[in-house]
């Protein structure tokens, strides 16, 4: 069966379903955070719902990004979502930039939100500090573009960490205010979408640093492990992680970050539990426990890697999935921008 003809009938299928809709920024090569706190919660809860899946390079280009590898890196996520277990009979997969009705939506929006709503996120400001005068207009405006993201395809449910929240709050913000304002007899322009909240793995902590996400603009790559890391640099990055001189690991103390982060990260990789981790580690020191948490990274990792070879060598199946994805995001996300062109009044297309 040819993907397009798959596609569709799997659209027709997934309708009565809720739908969730997510993206991930095309810079850097993606880590254990970005898997454990996001895609592996997709691949788990996909068949239940209509997905829609992005790589986000629209919100890329709002800090300083290298054009040169700009499209490789989006390439190669579109690889690991599929070699992680996207399924593409229930979620589609796309790229922003491929879907012109983002940018035109978030303008649209960006004309009814009050400058002061962008002004008080958090994320923001912690960025413009590190920019310095270099702080793009596109920085201080990319949660309309997020907003935009999310309300054109009628999203139920959007899965955010713990740091996302003010901006989802912003997108349910902006969505009452233009079925405030152009709903008419009181039929809702917009949907406004609901958090999906993974609590356990959500938020994975730096090795170097157990009290700060693990991130892509970390300038230490000691600081994460990427999901396509060999074995060898999972090694490395273990052994030299932080870590502290007390013997016997528990989880949840406050004084020991780091301690409960590694913890954290063999029980999610290993596949136990939190009672049975704290039991096997409770007498352990570093070094008996550091090869411990490498093994189970190095099997967690190594079938997504394998898959993501397989895909990576496979150029044509690749460009297919992208722009199949892009025509059924189309589809949808058209008919959301026409439905808020209409409410605000603007002139049809002739």
């Amino acid at each position: 069966m040819q993907l397009g003809v798959r596609l569709k009938q799997v659209l027709h299928l997934n309708m009565s379903k809720k739908r969730v809709l997510s993206g991930i920024q095309t810079t850097g090569s993606l880590h254990l955070g970005n898997y454990l706190g996001a895609i592996r919660n997709w691949v788990e809860i996909q068949q239940d719902y209509d997905n829609f899946f992005f790589f986000a390079d629209l919100h890329a280009i709002t800090v300083p990004h290298d054009a040169k590898v700009l499209a490789d890196n989006t390439l190669k996520m579109a690889a690991v979502y599929l070699a992680s277990g996207i399924d593409l009979s229930c979620s589609t997969i796309f790229v922003q930039s491929h879907v012109p009705a983002h940018s035109e939506l978030a303008w649209l929006l960006n004309c009814i939100t009050p400058l002061n709503w962008l002004e008080r996120m958090i994320q923001f400001k912690e960025k413009a500090v590190k920019q310095g005068e270099n702080v793009s207009v596109g920085l201080l405006d990319y949660p309309v573009l997020m907003a935009a993201d999310i309300l054109l395809y009628d999203a139920d449910k959007v899965p955010v960490g713990e740091d996302q929240k003010q901006h989802l709050e912003l997108t349910r913000d902006i969505a009452g205010r233009i079925n405030d304002k152009f709903g008419k007899k009181k039929q809702s322009v917009l949907r406004v979408p609901e958090p999906m909240i993974r609590k356990e793995g959500a938020r994975v902590m730096s090795l170097s640093d157990g009290t700060k996400k693990m991130s892509k603009s970390d300038p230490s790559d000691l600081s994460r492990i990427e999901l396509l890391d060999s074995p060898e640099t999972i090694k490395r990055k273990i052994k030299k992680c932080k870590t502290d001189p007390v013997k016997g690991l528990t989880f949840d103390d406050p004084e020991r970050p780091e301690c409960h982060n590694l913890l954290t990260l063999y029980q999610i990789l290993s596949n136990q539990t939190k009672e049975g981790v704290a039991v096997e580690c409770q007498d352990m020191g570093w070094g008996q426990f550091k090869p411990l948490l490498t093994e189970a990274t190095v099997e967690a990792l190594k079938p997504i890697q394998d898959k993501y070879h397989e895909l990576m060598n496979n150029q044509e199946y690749l460009d297919s999935v992208l722009r199949e994805g892009a025509s059924q995001a189309s589809s949808v996300a058209n008919q959301t921008l026409a439905r808020v062109k209409d409410a605000l009044g603007f002139l049809p297309p002739l």
